[in-house]
């Protein structure tokens, strides 16, 4: 297919490539088809609208404000578009656009610099070290119920400042949360809105706590945050607690899974990992490029837009494939091989980029480079010990088992 083809027509007119990778049994078969669509034009159509494939228009798209995250971040196409949960959605930083949303990012931004998360470390250590102390002896493991799942939950509950023995309430308001994007949110409304009220509650005590003894967590931060005499609302402060609970537990959970999956398949890389902890950051920059377990930032065209003489009209629903732009050629040397030691690699997009750059980017960072460092170090010789499917490559993904085997300690 030529260019001119499909010059000045809209999305929908034009002879643009297909591609269908939602279903697909691998990740590697989800990888295989954008490559081959990629490989005819840096635009195709996806089951639910356009979807950009090459680097540098993901790169510019993230960047464009003529593309926004639309209100209900996918909401609408359950059929929802009003009510409670509706109103829940729409109002966290995820769908918040234009200055509203600059306002908000500039209250919080410093809470969420690395520094700022490295008082995290200890904490994160000891947390990856409990979980898989009690492993050690039997030499095996299911990753995700032992370790992946139970990991980001109380990194969450340390950074916003809730006590120890309140991590597993935080656990199962995640776990309702989550219920909004299975596209059953209408079924599982009541528990979802239930969930968020209790956290509300507990977020005004921490509040009001907070107020009158200050601490280091985020809490104190945040009710300490101003910017020109501008400060975050109680509603606002609630929102942003359940936001970061939402944001910061099922992507960074599945993102483990998926780089400990990835390394069954690398031994050499493990045990490179276990040699050289050094090397751990770049590690997570590479497999969160090599299998992201979030294809891409779902966009709406607030006008319209055109990209490679393709109009993407007004009111359409985009995905920013990322998974696709962090494996183009054009960008990555011999792209479909992983390599943690890559050098001088254009930065992958899975965190996004532009004004909705992921908040959390450096908090998940370090979170999944510790739980692979301690990993590597300890639980040598690792192999599958069973198969390890992956669930459907939309919204969320991941391995929804991984059982492995390693020497006993």
């Amino acid at each position: 297919m030529s260019v001119a083809s499909v010059t000045c027509r809209t999305v929908f007119e034009a002879d643009l490539p297909t591609v269908s990778y939602e279903d697909a049994p691998t990740p590697a078969a989800a990888h295989e088809a954008l490559k081959q669509a990629r490989q005819q034009f840096p635009i195709a159509m996806g089951s639910h609208g356009p979807e950009i494939l090459s680097y540098e228009l993901a790169h510019t798209a993230l960047r464009d404000h003529r593309l926004a995250p639309p209100r209900g971040l996918g909401l609408e196409a359950q059929g929802i578009s009003s009510g409670p949960l509706w109103d829940r959605v729409t109002a966290t930083l995820l769908s918040v656009n234009g200055e509203d949303h600059a306002r908000l990012r500039r209250l919080v931004c410093k809470a969420f610099t690395p520094r700022s998360v490295a008082r995290l470390d200890k904490t994160i250590v000891d947390i990856i070290t409990e979980l898989t102390d009690p492993l050690m002896a039997a030499g095996r493991s299911e990753i995700v119920a032992d370790i992946a799942r139970p990991y980001p939950v109380p990194v969450i509950c340390e950074l916003l400042g809730a006590p120890k023995e309140d991590w597993q309430l935080f656990s199962v308001w995640a776990d309702e949360f989550f219920k909004t994007f299975t596209w059953k949110a209408a079924e599982y409304e009541p528990d979802i809105l239930k969930a968020w009220g209790e956290l509300d509650d507990y977020v005004d005590g921490m509040v009001a706590e907070r107020r009158n003894s200050p601490t280091d967590d985020l809490i104190s931060e945040l009710i300490r945050a101003e910017d020109d005499g501008d400060r975050l609302s109680m509603a606002e402060l609630r929102m942003l607690a359940g936001g970061l609970l939402m944001a910061g537990t099922d992507t960074t959970r599945n993102q483990v899974a998926a780089a400990v999956d990835v390394l069954c398949d690398h031994p050499e890389q493990w045990d490179l990992l276990a040699s050289h902890p050094e090397l751990a950051m770049k590690a997570v920059e590479e497999l969160m490029r090599f299998y992201p377990v979030v294809f891409g930032a779902m966009r709406m065209t607030i006008e319209d837009v055109e990209y490679e003489g393709v109009v993407i009209p007004a009111g359409t629903f985009v995905l920013v494939n990322t998974a696709a732009a962090n494996r183009d050629p054009s960008v990555y040397d011999d792209p479909d091989r992983l390599d943690i030691t890559r050098e001088d690699a254009a930065p992958m997009q899975t965190f996004g980029a532009g004004a909705h750059y992921c908040l959390g980017a450096n908090l998940a960072r370090r979170e999944i480079a510790e739980a692979l460092r301690v990993m590597a170090r300890r639980m040598r010789n690792l192999r599958r010990g069973g198969p390890a499917p992956w669930k459907p490559m939309v919204g969320i993904t991941g391995p929804a088992a991984l059982p492995v085997e390693f020497d006993a300690a």
